[in-house]
């Protein structure tokens, strides 16, 4: 029964909201706003809170939780056996060894992205999250050895993306890069180089450049102080290397894909997928298999691989369906060449004179 009562308070945690404050528009913005039109007229800025502009607004109650996790039928209970813990081994060596681009899926969304010899963490929570949620892939090396970060980049504040533990073990030497509102957070965390992105800004250094794009998603830790106090958003990072990368973060389907696609060149788009199941309650937060191969034909990318399964079941799906899912819709679709298929501590490396995404020395 405890860990029942926890579950339910992580899911309204997680996924429960209140209604927004004043200012916030009726359903999203004019069709025939781009994107760019949207974030220039800041109508993601509400009254001392952040609104959705890319979604009909719709936000889960206590009670939806409550029947989500107590009454509503999960068609997956009986999978759940299938479920294993994999520690998850990383070479770092090989990783610092090599020159150019590189992408590491340590965990849950945590990606290591290594670009000529910069270190770049997106989303690290690396000592799991709290009881009863289960770790199904705990970092079985110590931490010393993973290359100290020059950059963090928070995508949003949800516990399971924005991890105070994780935070401090950086603040001494990495720069802080997040959506506006996360400043008092991370400072708490004792970091010193915090830069604050709304959509569309960008963080310059040499050749390299990180820009936060728009994204279909919210954000609360805290059920008193309410919903989207912090922004939220996708990353695109320019390497200094040649290849974009998108990084979608959390986010539900949004019919502006294609902009984006049409603005930025991507060679890899990271898409967080899991959490989708059941689709009445998750599909105003998170992206689907079927829709997740219909964001990537729309962003034009050259290769997709999917983040955000296989730690820790935050919806009813188990843990490892996601990417049985996505290879499935990829087939569908006949892109199957296009996916990359990585397990927890896994890296693919970019090849300058191929330009070809190799794991190990297996080309993709």
């Amino acid at each position: 029964m405890v860990a029942l009562c926890c579950s339910v308070l992580l899911g309204f945690l997680a996924f429960a909201s209140q209604q927004p404050g004043r200012g916030t528009p009726e359903g999203p913005a004019p069709t025939d706003m781009t994107l760019r039109e949207i974030a220039n007229k800041r109508l993601h800025h509400g009254n001392g809170r952040f609104i959705n502009p890319l979604s009909a607004q719709h936000y889960r109650n206590f009670g939806e939780v409550l029947r989500w996790k107590l009454l509503a039928k999960n068609d997956f209970t009986r999978l759940y056996d299938g479920e294993q813990v994999l520690p998850v081994h990383i070479d770092f060596s090989a990783i610092e060894k090599h020159h150019g681009l590189s992408v590491t899926f340590v965990t849950h969304a945590t990606l290591l992205i290594r670009d000529r010899g910069t270190t770049i963490l997106v989303d690290p929570v690396l000592s799991g999250l709290f009881w009863p949620i289960r770790d199904c892939t705990p970092l079985d090396f110590p931490l010393e050895r993973m290359p100290d970060p020059a950059y963090v980049l928070i995508t949003h504040g949800h516990y399971d993306h924005l991890d105070i533990r994780s935070l401090k073990r950086f603040a001494d030497s990495a720069r802080y890069i997040s959506p506006l509102g996360y400043r008092d957070i991370l400072e708490d965390a004792g970091a010193a180089s915090i830069t604050e992105l709304d959509w569309f800004d960008a963080h310059h250094d040499g050749s390299r450049e990180i820009i936060l794009l728009p994204c279909n998603h919210w954000t609360m830790r805290n059920p008193i102080t309410g919903p989207n106090t912090a922004l939220w958003g996708s990353y695109l990072i320019r390497s200094s290397t040649g290849p974009t990368i998108f990084v979608s973060g959390d986010t539900a389907y949004f019919d502006r894909f294609d902009e984006i696609g049409q603005e930025f060149a991507i060679d890899l788009a990271i898409f967080n997928l899991g959490a989708y199941e059941p689709r009445w309650f998750m599909e105003k937060s998170h992206i689907n298999p079927e829709d997740t191969v219909r964001a990537f034909q729309e962003l034009g990318a050259t290769k997709l691989m999917v983040v955000h399964w296989g730690t820790f079941r935050l919806g009813d799906e188990p843990v490892h369906f996601p990417p049985i899912d996505i290879r499935r819709e990829m087939e569908k679709a006949g892109m199957l060449d296009r996916l990359i298929e990585i397990s927890h501590g896994g890296t693919i490396y970019f090849d300058e004179t191929t330009n070809v995404w190799q794991e190990g020395n297996e080309s993709l």
